[in-house]
């Protein structure tokens, strides 16, 4: 999944009821987690000295939320951050709903490993222009992928059946297997690989067909890192 070995999280909440439950998926998690935890005050400067995580209370007051998110934009690499709970702050990763038993604490914590690693997608397109726009356009989204490419159907579906990717990026007119042609093989023969859609047809039942056919998503060129990061947020079960 990821090159790291281990994980530094710093919480920020200042009930120590939901600490205390942080803490106890952290230590049921699938990767060793560094549990840093603060209130609200002294969040910021702990998140400053660096995180690859912070999952910040929802409960806590609104400036305390912006506080901690604004530390966190400061620190680079770029930590996660999720609001767990509550609102969704300007700038988080974001929102999650709040784990109320052990159990829940450590699915959070596993989704908090899982968005440390970076997607492993695949894009399809016959055009190596296009191919080189949607690896840019990737790129600078604020979650992180790892990118190879092919050029038709078949090629890409042989990549898939490496088990190397998560997700795949199909154009939907492509010579030889269509978009949708290929996402229905890909289904077919990888159902957890989720595939996003894009074309730039004006027909909005090809976005319909899509959906219907599985996939995650459907993009109309030209789309934008913004739009990237929706899919990603899908992708990863975030509100």
């Amino acid at each position: 999944m990821s090159d790291l070995l281990s994980l530094r999280m710093v919480v920020v909440a200042n009930s120590q009821r939901e600490r205390d439950l942080l803490r106890q998926g952290a230590v049921q998690a699938s990767m060793p987690i560094e549990l840093a935890e603060h209130n609200g005050a002294t969040g910021p400067a702990a998140i400053a000295q660096g995180a690859d995580v912070v999952l910040i209370d929802g409960s806590l007051a609104d400036n305390d939320k912006t506080a901690a998110v604004k530390a966190a934009q400061g620190v680079k690499p770029a930590p996660v951050v999720l609001c767990v709970g509550g609102t969704r702050v300007d700038g988080a990763t974001g929102l999650v709903k709040k784990p109320t038993d052990p159990e829940g604490a450590r699915a959070l914590a596993d989704q908090c490993v899982r968005l440390c690693a970076p997607i492993r997608a695949l894009v399809v397109d016959d055009s190596p222009t296009m191919r080189n726009i949607v690896r840019k356009i990737l790129s600078a989204s604020r979650f992180k992928f790892v990118v190879e490419d092919a050029q038709e159907g078949i090629a890409g579906i042989a990549q898939l059946r490496t088990g190397k990717f998560e997700m795949a990026f199909l154009d939907y007119n492509m010579p030889g297997l269509n978009g949708l042609e290929t996402l229905s093989e890909i289904r077919r023969e990888m159902p957890n690989v989720a595939v996003v859609m894009i074309t730039s047809t004006l027909d909005p039942a090809v976005a319909d067909r899509a959906r219907i056919a599985g996939a995650l998503a459907f993009l109309k060129k030209p789309f934008y890192p913004a739009d990237i990061d929706a899919v990603a947020e899908k992708f990863f079960g975030l509100k």
